[in-house]
């Protein structure tokens, strides 16, 4: 019997729940420096990439990704917003950026260091009770 999307399909609740249960996150490899792409990668080395990425990833401007993913830092960078202007709007930008993803549940203690024209930026992620360092530069 061929299946045909007009017929309903009867699914056991427990197929449904196997569905659902969390599954492992596996993703590309990225080389942020070289920008390369190889290989994949899977636990927290997948989310600390899904954070850079998220960070530096233009909000809008990308069809690809729906309107919560990616953030507004490159708007700010590139403003002549003052320095206490930025040391207040980047750590909100970044946490609007990354809280979305259910996966993070916090984001906090910011920290901005400026060397030149690049801006230095670490701070901490909280996943199920684990705590993470991250620093990513801009």
């Amino acid at each position: 019997m061929a299946l045909s999307p007009l017929e309903p399909v009867d699914i056991a609740a427990e197929e449904v729940a196997d569905l659902t249960d969390e599954q492992p996150l596996k993703t590309y490899g990225l080389d942020f420096v070289n920008g390369e792409l190889g290989g994949t990668v899977d636990g927290m080395t997948a989310i600390k990439q899904f954070v850079v990425k998220a960070v530096k990833t233009a909000r809008f401007r990308f069809t690809i990704y729906d309107d919560d993913y990616g953030s507004e830092i490159e708007d700010l960078i590139g403003s002549d917003a003052s320095a206490e202007l930025l040391d207040t709007e980047v750590p909100r930008v970044i946490e609007e950026a990354l809280l979305y993803d259910d996966r993070i549940d916090d984001v906090y203690d910011f920290e901005l260091t400026r060397e030149g024209d690049r801006l230095f930026v670490s701070f901490y992620i909280e996943i199920n009770e684990e705590v993470i360092p991250m620093e990513v530069t801009i």
